[in-house]
This record gives C-alpha cells, structure tokens and sequence, in this order.
C-alpha cells in the first residue's frame, strides 16, 4: 500500500513538473513537423515594442508579409517550408538590422530573436529528416516575400518585417 502511495506522489510529481516546464507554450503544426514555442512571451515582447517599431516604419503603403497571397491560403503540406523559411529570413536578415538608440527595445528584439532561433533550430531539424517538403507553391510565396523585403532598403525593409511580426504569429496561430 505504502508503495502505491509513493508511485502516485511520483507521478503526480512528474507530471506538474512537465506541466510546469511547457506552460506557456504552444505546439504548432507545420505539415508533418511538430515544434513547440513560448507564442504568449513573444506576443507579449512584440507588443511592448509595436507601437514603437511601427512608428519607425517610413513607408506605411507597403506590407512584406501582407502582399495579396504571401501566407494566405497556404496548403497545410506547404506550412513547414514557408515556416522554416521564415524563422530563417527573420534570424538572419530582420532581426540583425532592427537595433536602435533604445536598449530596452532592443532586449525586447534580442528576447524574439532568441525564442525564434529556437524555433529555427527545431525546424531545420524536421527539415534535414525530409518531414518539411518545399513545393513550388510554398517557394513562390516565400520568393515573393522576399521580394517584397529586398525592394526596400535593409533597415526599413527590417524595421517593417519586425512590425509585422503579428501577422506571422496569427498565421501560425490560426493554422490547423
């Protein structure tokens, strides 16, 4: 009886500590790829800043991530390889251009930037298994997206991408 006892403490045990270690975090499906990222402390880094990245934004007529078809309508097969894609665009060309006078925005970015080389890491990792197939869709859209970025010059066309870091974080959010 007294070894039940002890099991089920155990168990309770470990399951509050892995309760504990994974709150706040979110599994996302990107195709056959499973990851996993802190979307509540990203949203809240990204929203103490917006306000202010955003108003840096010279060109408010134009949107990287918004052209007409960039992430819309995205097949779920596609999701993994605009993913990696874009965790990889965003680590290496938004996030090393977006640094400012500001030390406080700028440990706001660095903190994103962390948490998306993370992401970046896992999804390469699903990518080298061959689980994140890229399809002339999926590479269509990202070319245009990156099309859209290299028609600006690298600081505002970084200054732009990071304040449309929402509409990333909603596509990943609303996809199944």
């Amino acid at each position: 009886m007294k070894g039940s006892h002890l099991f089920l403490c155990l168990f309770s045990m470990s399951c509050w500590v892995n309760l504990m270690l994974t709150a706040g975090n979110k599994i996302f499906h990107f195709g056959a790829c499973r990851v996993s990222m802190s979307v509540t402390e990203v949203r809240s880094g990204f929203t103490a800043i917006k306000a202010n990245i955003q108003g840096r934004d010279p060109i408010r007529t134009l949107s990287i991530l918004s052209y007409p078809h960039s992430l819309h309508k995205v097949q779920s097969s596609d999701r993994c390889c605009i993913a990696h894609h874009l965790f990889n665009f965003y680590v290496d060309k938004v996030f090393k251009h977006c640094k400012t006078e500001d030390s406080y925005i700028n440990r706001k970015v660095s903190s994103i930037a962390n948490s998306f080389l993370s992401m970046k890491r896992k999804l390469e990792h699903c990518h080298e298994k061959n689980k994140c197939i890229c399809r002339q869709e999926s590479t269509e859209k990202f070319n245009q997206i990156l099309a859209n970025y290299e028609g600006l010059n690298v600081t505002s066309a970084a200054i732009k991408s990071l304040g449309e870091l929402d509409i990333l974080l909603d596509w990943m959010e609303k996809s199944p």
